[in-house]
Parts: structure tokens; C-alpha cells; sequence
């Protein structure tokens, strides 16, 4: 797949958004670097039980909308 994310926000600020929409997820869950994307979009869908276009929206989604946690 190896698309790039579309992050609007610094990949730390989307991280913690992340972390409070979904508290089971760790610093580990949630590294990355740039260049990166697979292996963060497998092991989010691996522990939330998601599908990788989903795990991908959803991220993008977060980056997107300061407000949205969820």
C-alpha cells in the first residue's frame, strides 16, 4: 500500500488525540515515522480490529478536525 498519510496537525498532536479516543493504545502502539505508514496502519488495525482503510481514515480524520477524539 505504502500511501502516505495526509496528517494536518504534527504526528504528536494527532498522537494524543488518538490516545484519547482510544485509551488502550501505547506510545509503542502508536510510533511512526515518516515514510512508516504500513507498519503503524497494520499494527493499529492488528489491536483494534479494524480494517487498514478505516485505521487510515480514521487517523486522517483526527488530523483533520482539532475537535474530534472518536
Amino acid at each position: 500500500m505504502s500511501d502516505t498519510l495526509k496528517l494536518e496537525r504534527p504526528w504528536e498532536e494527532v498522537k494524543e488525540k488518538l490516545k484519547e479516543a482510544k485509551m488502550e493504545l501505547t506510545d509503542d502502539d502508536l510510533q511512526y515515522s515518516p515514510g512508516q505508514e504500513d507498519a503503524l496502519v497494520e499494527r493499529l488495525s492488528k489491536k483494534l480490529n479494524k480494517d487498514k482503510e478505516e485505521i487510515r481514515g480514521w487517523i486522517e480524520s483526527v488530523s483533520a478536525n482539532k475537535a474530534q477524539a472518536g
